[in-house]
């Protein structure tokens, strides 16, 4: 008669398996949640604004940023970015210049983002979704600056929800039409042009030139 080998105990207090196990991964997702809801839940309005992290401090996107950053604090809202350099730094010290609260979502990836020297408010976290999940559900609205597939991801994932109507209509804002042109141009000649999308959807989010006119928008909206 062949015995069966029993299956191995588990230590639950040992690091290692807390670290690979699947089911265990859930209370550290939790416990991100958690944090998250309690500090940013106590805001009163912000605006979640998104930008490269590899844009240069001195450069004219920068300066932009950080000016468009400013009148959106000047507005009475608390300004979220992901705390790291470029643009989120440009934004967070907009914020701060202008006497306005400044938050930093900060994600653990490989190349260690490192928090910028502006942000008020820290938050750290392990999983990109819980931390896109904080981005949305507190802010008043969504401002896009130049960027890269990060800032793209954050874009879609705005009006995609919108568009399914998961969550209410914001405003989302795309500031810099010579930066962002070509993927208006593409979305017309491409999506709409064989049905992937309807007019109506390109009236999800608003393109704005001028640092103070990303503030209008909002402010038009709500009073709306």
């Amino acid at each position: 008669m062949v015995k069966k080998k029993l299956s191995p105990v588990y230590n639950f207090l040992d690091k290692e398996d807390f670290t690979r196990e699947d089911p265990w991964r859930v209370f550290r997702i939790m416990s991100e949640f958690v944090e998250g809801f309690e500090v940013l839940s106590k805001l009163d309005k912000a605006v979640s604004i998104f930008g490269s992290a590899r844009t240069k401090p001195g450069s004219p996107h920068y300066k932009l940023g950080e000016e468009v950053a400013y009148y959106i604090a000047k507005a009475g809202y608390a300004v979220i970015t992901g705390s790291g350099s470029g643009l989120m730094e440009a934004a967070n010290k907009g914020a701060k210049r202008a006497g306005g609260h400044s938050i930093g979502l900060n994600i653990h990836i490989p190349s260690e983002q490192k928090p910028n020297r502006y942000v008020d408010t820290l938050l750290d976290f392990r999983y990109f979704f819980v931390r896109k999940v904080m981005f949305v559900k507190y802010a008043k609205a969504f401002i896009i600056l130049p960027g890269g597939y990060g800032t793209l991801d954050e874009f879609f994932e705005a009006i995609t929800l919108i568009q399914t109507q998961r969550i209410p209509k914001f405003p989302v804002v795309l500031f810099n039409s010579r930066y962002w042109q070509g993927l208006l141009d593409w979305l017309k000649k491409s999506l709409l042009k064989h049905g992937s999308i309807s007019k109506d959807d390109l009236d999800i989010f608003t393109l704005v030139d001028k640092p103070s006119e990303a503030a209008q928008v909002i402010k038009k909206f709500y009073e709306a």
